[in-house]
């Protein structure tokens, strides 16, 4: 597959500026709770409201998760999911969506085992824009990075409250896409960092990098996403979002009938606390 001339995630922070809004970024675990379930709920992701997908490749070591995407990534790995099925489930993604930005997030080593250069052309080939690779600091990604961008693929970096100044440029270099703020130190979906530090928090990075700052970890509800979008660029839900998604699960771990239109719904109420987060400042 041809990549377009400006790239899906710049497109869409643009597009996002133009309308003088924040986006959405969502996180679901690929093969979460088995590939058919979780490929319907990555295709209606767009249409509730997200902005941009971050689409978790499952890895049996996910040190900086907390237990609700540990568990989505056990139950993907129980039903089978591997690199390749998750490459193959975001080409069947673009075949029907041709703009919303596509972001593969996980850890090293199954890119590792998959051979870095196929996995960064294979990506690319499946329409995917982007990666975030949590366990790979700057000061060593590049081997995934150098054949990453040369195949035309963003590699996302993280920031995080302990990232400080002088240890900020080494981060955005080389950094693509947009730059994700960890809002909190330890693992995902345990702890709220108080708005008013991510305000500020937000505030330096912007000094530092024309990138937009998306925020993520310990976002659960509107209300929450909301006043993330009052300052970042996006706001970034995984935890919440997958907890719906166990929820919808009965005692023996299978889908109930109405479990992706729920998740889908809170995905509509997260966007729509985003949408009116500006308006509602003003």
């Amino acid at each position: 597959m041809s990549r377009p001339v400006v790239s899906r995630i710049g497109a869409r922070f643009a597009a996002l500026q133009a309308e003088g809004r924040a986006g959405l970024v969502t996180f679901v675990t690929a093969g979460d709770p088995d590939l058919e379930t979780s490929a319907k709920i990555l295709a209606g992701l767009p249409k509730a409201g997200a902005d941009l997908i971050e689409l978790g490749m499952p890895f049996s070591d996910p040190m900086a998760d907390g237990p609700s995407i540990q568990a989505a990534g056990y139950r993907a790995l129980q039903a089978g999911t591997t690199l390749r099925k998750v490459l193959m489930m975001a080409a069947a993604f673009r075949a029907g969506d041709a703009d919303t930005p596509l972001i593969l997030m996980g850890y090293f080593n199954p890119i590792y085992s998959y051979g870095v250069d196929r996995f960064a052309a294979d990506a690319v080939k499946a329409g995917v824009d982007g990666v975030i690779v949590v366990d790979l600091p700057p000061e060593v990604d590049a081997e995934l990075r150098e054949p990453a961008v040369a195949a035309g693929l963003e590699v996302i970096r993280l920031a995080t409250p302990t990232t400080d100044s002088a240890r900020l440029p080494r981060v955005l270099e080389g950094a693509g896409g947009f730059l994700y703020y960890v809002a909190v130190a330890g693992v995902t979906g345990t702890k709220r960092a108080a708005i008013g530090d991510i305000a500020a928090a937000v505030a330096r990075l912007k000094t530092a990098t024309s990138l937009p700052v998306a925020v993520g970890f310990g976002i659960r509800d509107p209300e929450s996403a909301a006043a993330v979008a009052r300052h970042a660029d996006a706001s970034v839900v995984g935890s919440a979002i997958v907890d719906r998604i166990a929820w919808g699960l009965d005692a023996n771990g299978r889908p109930g009938p109405a479990l992706v239109d729920e998740v889908l719904g809170f995905v509509g109420s997260l966007a729509a606390g985003v949408r009116d987060a500006r308006v509602q400042a003003q």
